[in-house]
């Protein structure tokens, strides 16, 4: 009876341990998030403006490699309503973007007088959704932002286009909303960001990009109407082993959330743990400096598996 006793105590401080090593639900931050999600007209419905097929689960892959089981014959997006991604001013403009950048670090950016507008609309057309008002709205109560909207276009401008050098020994070469929404390869062998759905669709639609199947846990199986996945792809030939990204979110959705933890931390990089409609998920935010070098979800449990596992 001891020696199983013993066992089960064991076990228990081990379990324990495995909690305590991530960090607990931030409430706030999970309250405000879901309002945000609420207030997100412009996410395209599963089902109906988009359709998935998670298909296989993807075995492991080192990084750098491109020998890899296809566990996925079929993409990952088998029809999306362009016509609604068109027609959505946000959207729109946000497409329009991500085309202006250079794949591979190490190589200067060069933004010209167009590219330059094109930003400036489309920081214009977020800053009109109630999704980032609600945003600037709670990072003014938290004295983090001005209430003048130009000041905060202005900061949204620093954190997410302002270029920085990723590779040494070049000129600027990345900036935060090209290596989260874009993505981007170093060296040739690895593909480092990449945390976009829109750009995913697009880059599969080209051809340019090879969906291999979902990474996930043994006992939380993601199906077509999750809006957050864990993913494993190529792109131009290079493998991302490890990939994450929402599922038909709006661009100042993820922007909104991604802003709000760069802001109200200081730390270099930062992790939340927050419960969103039916997806329990980390957020992953990392700084360089006073502009955005990293942001992604990193979906834990959905369709509400973890509120079961929570109330023990």
């Amino acid at each position: 009876m001891a020696v199983r006793l013993g066992g089960f105590l064991f076990l228990a401080v081990l379990l324990s341990a495995v909690d305590a090593s991530r960090p607990a639900i931030n409430q706030e931050l999970s309250n405000l998030f879901n309002e945000l999600w609420r207030l997100d007209v412009n996410r395209l419905k599963p089902g109906i403006d988009y359709t998935i097929s998670v298909q296989g689960r993807a075995g492991f892959v080192n990084q750098g490699s491109h020998v890899v089981l296809d566990h996925a014959s079929l993409p990952l997006f088998s029809n999306v309503n362009e016509n609604k991604l068109r027609n959505t001013t946000t959207f729109s403009r946000f497409m329009k973007l991500l085309d202006n950048y250079e794949r591979s670090t190490g190589i200067t950016e060069r933004v010209t007088p167009e590219e330059l507008t094109e930003i400036n609309l489309f920081l214009d057309a977020v800053l009109e959704t109630q999704v980032m008002k609600r945003a600037h709205q709670y990072l003014v109560s938290k004295g983090k932002s001005s209430s003048d909207s130009r000041q905060f276009k202005n900061q949204l401008n620093l954190i997410w286009f302002h270029l920085y050098h990723r590779q040494r020994n070049t000129g600027p070469d990345s900036c935060g909303f090209e290596h989260v929404f874009v993505g981007e390869t170093k060296s040739g062998t690895e593909i480092i960001g990449f945390h976009n759905w829109v750009q995913f669709y697009l880059q599969e639609k080209n051809s340019h990009l090879d969906y291999k199947g979902y990474k996930a846990r043994d006992q939380d199986l993601p199906d077509q109407d999750d809006h957050v996945l864990n993913l494993q792809f190529s792109w131009h030939g290079v493998m991302k082993p490890v990939g994450s990204a929402f599922i038909g979110t709006s661009p100042e959705f993820e922007m909104a959330l991604f802003t709000i933890i760069f802001l109200m931390n200081t730390e270099r990089s930062t992790t939340v743990l927050v419960n969103i409609d039916q997806c329990q998920m980390e957020l992953v935010v990392i700084r360089q400096g006073r502009c955005l070098g990293t942001a992604y979800p990193k979906l834990l449990s959905s369709n509400s598996r973890h509120v079961g596992v929570n109330s023990h």
